[in-house]
């Protein structure tokens, strides 16, 4: 199946550069110079991945960003943000805005598809390790579902995005074990040169806050000085 990109970008000289090399990648790409027009494009059929310029007409990329993430349809969308603020305090805040990736202007072509093809891997699970269970926790890797399940209470749904599920699916896979932010690169991110570290502890926020409403985000327990586990029995109540 080809992958469809959506850009949304308003400096056409960049549009079209990113689109040539994307098509020349193998992609099919759209492009819209603003998000009412992405809005539009999407209406019918949601792209396989977004990409997103910060500085926009009418409305930011990290606005539109936190819309797609609140609407259900959306939320699992990939959105590789671009932009040309390069602060560590920008990256995050693109980010927590909900992008599961980040880079900045002026970029290289060919660093900008490599991250695009690792996000599209992002989309599908790490292995076929069957069902998973941790604490209330359960993940069907068959049909990309996660669920809090408690007693005498239904099982409520946790939608994720596709770097959160590959997170977590990791994590559920090796309980009780602390991996460093380096070990979580390498195994969920395929140690992508381009991934900062720092990148890991916004995702990490990101699959608590996911997780907060189900009262399951105390499972992910930051170890000082070493990195993150998930465990079956948290010391937070």
């Amino acid at each position: 199946m080809t992958h469809r990109i959506l850009i949304v970008e308003d400096e056409p000289s960049i549009a079209e550069l990113i689109a040539i090399n994307l098509t020349h990648a193998g992609y099919e790409v759209e492009r819209a110079l603003q998000t009412d027009l992405a809005m539009n494009i999407m209406r019918d059929k949601l792209p396989s991945l977004l990409i997103l310029d910060w500085m926009l007409p009418g409305k930011s990329g990290v606005q539109f960003a936190k819309e797609l993430r609140s609407n259900e349809r959306t939320r699992s969308l990939p959105i590789l943000m671009l932009t040309a603020k390069s602060d560590e305090s920008d990256k995050v805040l693109g980010l927590d805005s909900g992008a599961d990736d980040y880079v900045t202007k002026p970029f290289s072509p060919k660093e900008l598809v490599a991250r695009v093809k690792a996000l599209l891997r992002r989309q599908t699970p790490l292995e076929d390790s069957g069902p998973l269970a941790v604490g209330p926790l359960r993940m069907d890797p068959l049909s990309h579902r996660v669920t809090a399940i408690w007693p005498n209470m239904d099982p409520q749904s946790i939608p994720l995005g596709p770097t959160e599920y590959r997170l977590l699916q990791f994590l559920m896979a090796n309980p009780e074990r602390v991996h460093s932010r380096a070990n979580l690169l390498d195994k969920v991110w395929g140690n992508e040169v381009y991934i900062e570290e720092r990148t890991v502890d916004v995702h990490i926020k990101r699959l608590r806050a996911a997780l907060a409403p189900a009262d399951s985000d105390r499972y992910i327990e930051t170890v000082r000085g070493s990195g993150y586990r998930i465990t079956k029995m948290p010391t937070q109540t």
